[in-house]
């Protein structure tokens, strides 16, 4: 139930069980339009994160006493924040979206090891604060 496939080159689209955001096979090109464009989004990001919140939430990750639920609501607090630094000119939504995928990433990259469970609870996260915002990205694209 919590497995989930981390693509990463863009090739193919993953998919999330249960159906949450059940992207279909026929939508890859799709997804590849729009991970292009969140991916330079996330590359201007990347560069604007200090460790500072990186550490902190792998210090999270990293407390067993937390439970997923918890560090959601530190995940969410800290893209909050990080969005509020964003342009104006950029939609919140989008922004805390690749706020989220490069937060993930910095965190698999600093500690490896909790790499299946900073996944699960950002995906997670945009489940439960961003899915209306994707599903809408992604018929906006296909139109």
């Amino acid at each position: 139930d919590d497995e989930l496939e981390l693509q990463t080159d863009g090739n193919r689209s993953g998919h999330l069980q249960n159906g949450e955001l059940g992207l279909a096979v026929a939508n890859e090109d799709v997804i590849r339009i729009i991970a292009a464009q969140l991916a330079e989004i996330g590359d201007q990001f990347d560069k604007e994160i200090q460790a500072r919140v990186v550490n902190d939430l792998v210090q999270h990750f990293l407390n067993d006493n937390l439970s997923r639920e918890e560090i959601t609501l530190h995940i969410s607090k800290a893209v909050r924040e990080l969005a509020q630094a964003i342009p104006s000119d950029m939609e919140q939504e989008k922004a805390m979206l690749v706020l989220a995928m490069v937060l993930a990433k910095k965190i698999g990259n600093t500690v490896p090891s909790l790499l299946h469970r900073v996944i699960s609870t950002t995906v997670n996260y945009m489940n439960q604060q961003l899915h209306n915002y994707i599903v809408e990205m992604v018929s906006a694209v296909k139109q």
